[in-house]
Formats: structure tokens, C-alpha cells, sequence
């Protein structure tokens, strides 16, 4: 089978009982950077020494097929740089070839800095979303997030320390200034910091500069003000008065109200009567 093994994102100590264990048994590891894994097997202080291959974004998809006729014959052990693969890290192409080919898939859970900026963000986490890295052109980024500013779900992105401010800036433009939102830099690292506040803010102090890995956890937007019913009713009929069918002027206010419909059809008629 396809074993998918999260890693930890900073401290070791975060390693998990199974995953020592299957770095100790495995004989083939499928890894992101060969060169961070050796780093981990030594930090781990594990005597095994499996066979390294590179499965990267630039090769994933080329090297897929390969690897899940070789995992037929035995376990593959698959490991990103740091947390789970897949999540905005190599991975998804395999998972999606073995599924495909009827080779099994497992995973050892563990470190996520998607659930650990959220968990400290003091952002609400019943519900939310991970958008990964938002598109580096502007007007991808500019599109991503205008589809983005009214969703109420709490929001985490990754982003690059060398694109931070620019990223804060573009959020703070397209939500408010005042959207709430969590910087969480170096998470389970000697110099974790989450740097909290508006969007706004945050953009201004990123402004000097900030290094380490980061995540941005933004609060979802508020809830819309309940709608008045006298002036959507108004709006109905003024919409109608200007040749737009009832039901269909009914319709269009409802969906930009929230308000019923039927509700709002039949009030209309009735103020129509009254006039």
C-alpha cells in the first residue's frame, strides 16, 4: 500500500510513535526533498537507512504510474518536508493514480499547520476553509479573493514571508481593513510567534519585513443585517412597475435580501391592491 506520513513542521518531538516505527521499517520512501528526510532519519536517530526517492511538484506527476505498480509489491512510504503530503504539498497525483489502479492508501495523521495556526488563531474554527497560497498575479489573486470576501468561514492561507505584506495588503482591500485575522509565523519553532489583529494592522507590520514559515488564519465576514421587509416589498414593486414580471422581481429581491420569495410575491400584490 501507499502510506502517506504527516512530519513534524518544526519540533521533533512532535514525530509520532508511527511514524519512528515506519520510518525504522520502511525499505523505499517516496519524499519531497531526499535531503530533509536524511536530516530527519539522523534528527529521529533512526538506524534505518530505506531507499530515497524524490517525489516533487516538478516530478509527481510523471513519476505517479511508477510508484504505484511499485507499491503492489510493498509498502511505499510517502513523506512532504513537513506535515501531511498532499496538503498544498506533493502527493495528490499518487493518491489519485493508486485510487485509480486499486492500490491501497493509508495515512499516519500527525503535526498540520493548517489545524494548529487555526487552533491558536483565537479565529472561531466551527467552521473554515484552506485556500493554500493565493495566485501570485494580481488579478488572479484579486478574483480568488473577491470570491472569497463574503464567505462567513474562517479562512487559512499559506504564504511566503517575501510576499506577506503585499498578500496582507491585498486582503485588507478586498475584506476591510477590519476583518480580523492571525498571522501565525514559525509554529512549534524556538521563535513561534502569532501576531494577531485587524487586516489592516497586520499589513502595516508586515510592512518592515518577517521571516519564517507562515500561515494567515482571517476571520470570516460578519453576517449580513437582517433585511427590511417594507423596502424590499417597495423595491418588489417598483422593480415591477418598471416592466420586470412580479414573480421575477420577487425572485431577484429575494435572492439579494435572504427573504422568502412567496413572501415577498404575495406582499407586493397586496400593495399593488392598495394602491
Amino acid at each position: 500500500m501507499i502510506i502517506l506520513a504527516a512530519t513534524p513542521i518544526g519540533n521533533l518531538g512532535d514525530a509520532s510513535a508511527r511514524l519512528r516505527q515506519a520510518l525504522e521499517d520502511a525499505t523505499v520512501v517516496a519524499s519531497e526533498d531526499t535531503r530533509v528526510t536524511q536530516r530527519l532519519l539522523a534528527g529521529l536517530g533512526i538506524a534505518n537507512r530505506p531507499k530515497l526517492i524524490a517525489l516533487h511538484e516538478h516530478n509527481e506527476r510523471a513519476r505517479a504510474a511508477d510508484l504505484v505498480e511499485l507499491a503492489r509489491d510493498g509498502d511505499l512510504l510517502v513523506l512532504s518536508d513537513a506535515g501531511m503530503p498532499t496538503v498544498s504539498d506533493p502527493g495528490f497525483p499518487l493518491v489519485q493514480a493508486a485510487v485509480e489502479a486499486g492500490v491501497d492508501v493509508t495515512a499516519i495523521p500527525g503535526p498540520s499547520a493548517v489545524i494548529t495556526a487555526l487552533a491558536v488563531s483565537g479565529l472561531p474554527t466551527d467552521r473554515f476553509a484552506f485556500e493554500g497560497f493565493l495566485p501570485r498575479k494580481a488579478g488572479e489573486r484579486i478574483r480568488r479573493l473577491a470570491d472569497l470576501a463574503a464567505d462567513r468561514r474562517t479562512l487559512v492561507f499559506f504564504e511566503a514571508p517575501s510576499r506577506l505584506a503585499a498578500t496582507l495588503g491585498a486582503l485588507a482591500e478586498a475584506f476591510g481593513d477590519d476583518r480580523p485575522a492571525a498571522v501565525c509565523r514559525e509554529l512549534t519553532k524556538l521563535h513561534e510567534e502569532v501576531r494577531r489583529g485587524p487586516v489592516g494592522e497586520l499589513a502595516a507590520w508586515a510592512a518592515d519585513g518577517v521571516r519564517g514559515e507562515i500561515c494567515i488564519v482571517v476571520g470570516g465576514a460578519a453576517e449580513p443585517a437582517p433585511a427590511d421587509a417594507g423596502e424590499a416589498v417597495a423595491r418588489v414593486v417598483a422593480l415591477a412597475a418598471s416592466g420586470t414580471r412580479l414573480k421575477d422581481a420577487a425572485a431577484a429581491v429575494a435572492a439579494e435580501t435572504g427573504l422568502g420569495r412567496r413572501d415577498l410575491y404575495e406582499a407586493a400584490l397586496e400593495a399593488r391592491r392598495g394602491d
